[in-house]
């Protein structure tokens, strides 16, 4: 049986006030039309869809970019309803050769792929026309009603807008996620009126269409209505991040990371943290990252696309785009900026900030320094207040401090300059040339005491 998907992510979302396209809103770190297709990948590899189609329109190139190679897109350049879509998108399936075709929507970024499969086998255990998935819901506000006869069998389903208050009060809803025979379907749907408040064709109407040909109308009801959740206000979109940052956190938390309060853990889906890892309150771990086993992170803290090692320590700081090693501690107050890498042991203590720099293994930036276009050496040690004076204006110059130089405290590099192997800055130098291995670059001017200057001040001062 050749089962094909058909994810319809055409609505304009008007709900939402955006100028973005309402399935490219994030969730965790995705947008919701790619958690749809995350789950239909999983679907396909266990051989229970065999080709995806998605139905774009609000913001067709966007969407299309987002869909990339993970399914085929169909414009429908007039959107009239969820049963216009599937008209739009039916030639394609034909081609297709579908024999089923499993409906969804792209803003249910929380059905899981277990729950999809369980209606599959449903749909195919009862030799059904049509199988809708549906849930009880305590508010079943804003969702399709499912009808049902006296013996309990479904015999459609009233949209909202449509619902008299009698059948407003079901608690029983659709949740726009089907499996059809196609061929039934493909015959429903040049039936399809548009005769409603919206002016639409409703691809729910299709299923009353079907129950009422002969055809048999299966449900399976999924016992979590959460996973269900239609995402068409900003609103619905925070509660959708809170159950899916709940999942993710508990996930971790089953992979043997610990969380002092998971209510303030927020991790994005493609991270990865390696075991006995500990999370301290507020800690945001964003993108691509990737943590080590035993770290300590937090509290207040915000890494972003960026790799750490083994036993990394990072308290009340940002981290972007960099690459820390094992053992490596930063914070607190520190900001690392893209394309700085620290090695093995280093460290960034309180009130640092480096831009694309490499910190050589046991270097030490302990505080208040600013490190830019920079590569340090192994066993170095920047005193306080140390910054490097990267930008003329017009261009970005590097400054080169090798391997166990000792920088003294309020050092200024005017780059481009190197410092060698083994030197030493005088504390308060503006060092504009290079220092060679082993010596002392020392740039001040003579200081100068004014003697009884007190004294005098107040004399003058009597005197005015």
């Amino acid at each position: 049986m050749k089962r094909l998907a058909l994810v319809l992510a055409a609505g304009e979302g008007t709900r939402m006030k955006s100028g973005i396209p309402k399935v490219l809103h994030r969730v965790c770190g995705r947008s919701m039309l790619s958690w749809v297709l995350g789950t239909l990948e999983d679907l396909r590899y266990a051989d229970l869809i065999h080709g995806v189609t998605v139905v774009i329109g609000n913001g067709a190139d966007r969407v299309r970019e987002e869909v990339g190679d993970r399914g085929v897109c169909v414009v429908q350049e007039e959107r009239r309803g969820t049963g216009h879509a599937v008209m739009v998108a039916a030639s394609h399936l034909d081609s297709g050769g579908a024999e089923e075709v499993l409906v969804l929507t792209a803003d249910s970024p929380l059905l899981t792929a277990a729950t999809l499969r369980r209606l599959c086998e449903v749909h195919s255990a009862e030799g059904a026309t049509v199988t809708m998935l549906g849930a009880v819901m305590e508010d079943p506000t804003g969702y399709g009603r499912v009808l049902r006869d006296a013996s309990g069998a479904v015999t459609g389903i009233v949209e909202e807008t449509e619902a008299d208050p009698e059948q407003k009060r079901i608690r029983e809803v659709n949740t726009s996620t089907y499996v059809f025979r196609w061929g039934d379907l493909r015959e429903a749907l040049p039936r399809l009126s548009d005769d409603n408040a919206k002016g639409e064709y409703f691809l729910t109407d299709a299923v009353g269409l079907l129950a009422a040909g002969g055809g048999k109308v299966a449900a399976y009801v999924t016992p979590d209505p959460d996973e269900v959740l239609g995402v068409n206000s900003r609103a619905h979109l925070a509660e959708a991040q809170a159950i899916m940052r709940k999942r993710i956190n508990h996930h971790w938390m089953e992979e043997g990371v610990t969380m002092e309060d998971p209510s303030t853990a927020y991790i994005d889906a493609d991270v990865s943290i390696g075991v006995d890892t500990l999370l301290r309150p507020l800690v945001v771990l964003e993108g691509a990252t990737v943590v080590g086993r035993e770290c300590r992170l937090g509290p207040n803290v915000r890494i972003a696309d960026s790799r750490l090692g083994h036993g990394v320590t990072v308290e009340q700081a940002v981290v972007r785009e960099c690459e820390l090693e094992d053992g490596v501690s930063v914070g607190p107050f520190a900001s690392l900026r893209p394309g700085s890498v620290f090695r093995a042991g280093s460290k960034a203590g309180t009130f640092v900030e480096t831009k694309k720099t490499v910190v050589g293994r046991g270097s030490k930036i302990p505080h208040l320094s600013y490190m830019g276009d920079a590569s340090i050496g192994e066993d170095v040690n920047v005193g306080a207040g140390s910054i490097t004076c990267n930008y003329d204006g017009r261009e970005k110059h590097p400054t080169v401090i090798e391997d166990g130089a000792f920088i003294g405290s309020d050092t200024m590099f005017i780059a481009p300059v190197r410092i060698g192997k083994g030197a030493v800055t005088g504390a308060g130098s503006a060092i504009t040339v290079d220092v060679p291995d082993g010596a002392l670059g020392v740039e001040r001017s003579r200081q100068r005491n004014i003697e009884g200057y007190k004294r005098k001040a107040k004399e003058e001062e009597g005197r005015s």
